[in-house]
């Protein structure tokens, strides 16, 4: 049994089902689609809600045989999770940001993020200033509570 490549899939937690997105990543390398979904799906169904778009790396081997890293959702997703935002604006713009989310939620994302493998050893602060710039890039703006405006306040004092 030797190694034949890594591949990096990005499948919803506890409903992962073969089909076309798995099955492009997994069929050429001779991996039993519906093994990896059942153990996948195990693996997942306590960790998260269902549906959650989790990072995967597959180690796939010259027997067909495999063993996987379920890893956290992306920083992006979890970022416009917070901030009730679908997705992304087009063209983000900090004059006029698509949503804001709070410093307390970049920590408990940072949290979230530390317990992945590769950044176990990275201090918190330095994940949390790494997810304050995606938030940058995501359109979303990180301030304290009380600064984030209200659409319900009436700016006009007539």
């Amino acid at each position: 049994m030797s190694f034949i490549r890594h591949v990096k899939l990005r499948v919803p937690s506890g409903t992962a089902r073969p089909g076309p997105a798995i099955g492009q990543a997994l069929g050429p390398l001779g991996i039993n689609m519906a093994e990896f979904c059942k153990q996948f799906n195990e693996k997942t169904e306590g960790m998260y809600e269902k549906g959650v778009p989790l990072r995967v790396l597959l180690s796939a081997f010259t027997d067909r045989s495999f063993k996987f890293d379920v890893r956290s959702p992306s920083t992006s997703w979890l970022i416009l999770q917070c901030a009730g935002l679908e997705k992304g604006p087009d063209a983000p713009n900090l004059d006029a940001p698509a949503g804001y989310i709070t410093p307390e939620a970049v920590y408990e994302i940072a949290k979230i993020k530390q317990k992945d493998q590769m950044m176990t050893h990275l201090p918190l602060e330095g994940i949390a200033r790494g997810i304050t710039g995606t938030a940058v890039s995501c359109g979303v703006k990180v301030v304290e509570w009380e600064d984030i405006p209200r659409p319900d306040e009436d700016s006009d004092s007539d």
